[in-house]
């Protein structure tokens, strides 16, 4: 993709996508962009606001369109939905998004057949699967955000913790980008040491109290920041920057993406957030990284309650 001209589409100009847009124009990561949405004047002066700063960034051609316009993109970015409002899980708004994926995959499929579908609306692991279902996609070529973010979120707490940088820090969240995500402490090292190695070495001690503290402060984060300004924007925008990064450069990178589960330690026919190896093919290789018997459990557990959340949906 990057020899040539690269083209991507963003189905969604509410505030992450137009962060998105913003975060791939800032990169210099693709040559053509457009913006779709269903109130075409608020993709209009998305399209115009970034276009303006073209003298800043490396030349990037940004447009609103219909869904006409994103003919053979490479990559297309759904974001349209509904959010959680405050005091609503993710798994909420399951129904009411599966109803505006019924029409915008379609469309999207039928100008695009060849694209990678990024799906980052939530809840992302349903709707991927969703999508899948729907686009008659190869699974490979249908991927959500997953626990990409939660995963930063991760490495954010731990670096605040521990004062170390975020980047040296090697670990997972795994499972539903959600309430019944988890921690991957079994495959948590940092300068090769484990976790509670790490924690020894440094006069303190990872014990059971400490990993639940922080797990939940990675689930609750995005609770928090929703109680306090009513939607996140930021941080999942550089996450799908980080996703479409390593698909447009064949990076071959290892990221958490929602990816279908086919036999892997025991579940079958369900998206969740596990280390995947993303390039031009998109998720091209789930991973069996060697979780403990929790941590199995628990991806278990999560593949259960995302089937009970799509159980009376018809595809």
């Amino acid at each position: 993709m990057i020899k040539g001209t690269t083209k991507v589409s963003i189905i969604g100009a509410g505030f992450v996508g137009s962060t998105t847009a913003y975060a791939l124009m800032l990169e210099g990561l693709v040559s053509d962009l457009v913006i779709v949405d269903i109130n075409r004047e608020k993709a209009e002066a998305e399209a115009m606001d970034l276009s303006h700063g073209a003298a800043f960034v490396k030349a990037t051609d940004v447009k609103a369109g219909d869904y006409e316009d994103t003919k053979n993109s490479d990559i297309v970015i759904i974001t349209a939905g509904v959010g959680p409002k405050p005091g609503e899980t993710r798994l909420d708004i399951v129904k009411k998004n599966y109803n505006i994926f019924k029409s915008i995959v379609p469309q999207v499929v039928k100008y695009s057949p060849n694209a990678i579908l990024l799906v980052v609306s939530n809840p992302v692991d349903v709707l991927t699967y969703i999508t899948y279902k729907l686009s008659g996609l190869p699974a490979n070529r249908v991927i959500g955000s997953g626990t990409v973010l939660d995963t930063s979120r991760f490495k954010y707490s731990l670096s605040d913790k521990f004062s170390v940088d975020a980047r040296n820090i090697h670990t997972y969240i795994i499972g539903e980008h959600g309430d019944s995500e988890m921690a991957a402490w079994s495959l948590t090292s940092i300068a090769g040491m484990g976790a509670k190695e790490f924690c020894l070495a440094q006069g303190g001690e990872c014990d059971d109290e400490f990993k639940k503290a922080t797990l939940d402060e990675v689930k609750n984060a995005a609770y928090e920041i929703i109680n306090r300004k009513g939607y996140t924007n930021y941080a999942v925008a550089l996450a799908v920057r980080r996703i479409v990064e390593a698909i447009i450069r064949d990076e071959k990178s290892i990221l958490t993406v929602s990816s279908l589960f086919e036999g892997q330690y025991g579940i079958e026919d369900m998206y969740l957030g596990i280390p995947t190896v993303v390039g031009r093919e998109g998720a091209e290789k789930l991973l069996n990284v060697p979780l403990n018997e929790e941590e199995i459990s628990g991806l278990k557990k999560s593949s259960d309650v995302l089937k009970e959340s799509i159980k009376d949906l018809e595809f």
